[in-house]
């Protein structure tokens, strides 16, 4: 890797991702990075507040309505249009989602790690709640807090950097259109292209589980609802 192309994809819930840019832009990063916002049909006014701190913090920003007119979300277009940028520069792609903050070294980090490890396809920030606790989704890594370990399942896509080696392996125009979120498909396409998936136990990041997609708080709030609007609204394919 020559360098990290970091991106984000947000759609509303403005506050919370003014926080993780914000630390992304804070970072102690050695190696030279670009890093993107892709905002997914915010709101009008959310999207002026982006656009003022795009200004303000010198981010790039990339409004999705300029470049599709199908409807949020467009994770899938993201991924794609980030790969390809992120080939053409011999780049990590590192995903930050927007409602995880990183630590000053997270960032550097994983692209540190990845590169020591010459077979790593996906590197991937352990996730905790604010007291340092780990949690959703890497509830599993209980135990295994300060380590680093090969995945044998997959990675969330909360704060992972993909390696340029394994996107020239797997072409992401192999995705399925019909789905809304990528990390498992793409964690078991790694393995079977022979790579290996990496968890970073020891690079926690502060993670708001769903708060990009408050709806999905349902999930645990009223399960029976959120299993509803699922499977007939179509929601949250995976």
């Amino acid at each position: 890797m020559e360098c990290l192309h970091i991106l984000t994809p947000v759609k509303d819930s403005i506050d919370l991702t003014l926080e993780t840019i914000r630390a992304i832009m804070d970072s102690e990063i050695s190696v030279p990075y670009r890093y993107t916002v892709y905002n997914d049909f915010s709101t009008d006014e959310n999207t002026r507040r982006l656009e003022e701190a795009s200004r303000k913090y010198g981010f790039r920003l990339v409004n999705l309505s300029d470049l599709t007119d199908h409807p949020s979300p467009n994770y899938l277009l993201v991924l794609q249009t980030a790969r390809r940028e992120a080939l053409e520069a011999n780049a990590g792609l590192l995903i930050v989602e927007s409602d995880v903050v990183v630590k000053k070294d997270t960032l550097q980090g994983l692209y540190e790690g990845a590169e020591e490890r010459k077979n790593c396809a996906i590197a991937a920030a352990v996730t905790v709640d604010e007291a340092g606790a780990v949690n959703y989704p890497y509830l599993h890594v209980k135990g295994k807090e300060g380590t680093v370990y090969a995945e044998k399942k997959h990675c969330s896509f909360c704060c992972s950097l993909l390696t340029p080696e394994f996107m020239k392996a797997f072409d992401f125009g192999q995705l399925d259109p019909d789905k809304n979120w990528y990390d498992v498909t793409i964690s078991h396409k790694a393995i079977e292209c022979g790579f290996q998936n990496y968890v970073f136990a020891n690079l926690p990041v502060w993670h708001r589980p769903h708060g990009s997609r408050p709806w999905k708080q349902l999930k645990y709030k009223n399960p029976l609802k959120y299993y509803w609007l699922k499977y007939t609204k179509g929601l949250d394919k995976i």
